[in-house]
């Protein structure tokens, strides 16, 4: 365990990064789903607004750097290609 008063505040900012990252990506986990069954569904309009939540959380959340910006970029690319693949 930690010994100095410095290294306990990390330990306490670590707990609460944790969890708040924790919850962003369970959150992104979730919307990203929903945006994949609306795909499999065939629903061109629910896909694009599912998608449009999805890419604007993942956005978020590349900023705060709890996601890698070339993965989210991954993430977002197959998604559109995925919905743009149910409107044609």
């Amino acid at each position: 365990m930690a010994n100095t008063k410095s290294a306990l505040k990390r330990v306490r900012q670590t707990q609460t990064r944790t969890l708040r990252n924790r919850q962003v990506k369970t959150t992104v986990r979730n919307l990203r789903k929903k945006a994949l069954a609306a795909v499999e569904a065939g629903d061109a309009e629910e896909a694009k607004k599912a998608a449009a939540t999805y890419i604007s959380s993942v956005d978020k959340a590349a900023k705060l750097n709890i996601f890698h910006r070339n993965a989210v970029a991954r993430l977002k690319s197959r998604l559109a290609a995925k919905v743009s693949a149910i409107g044609a």
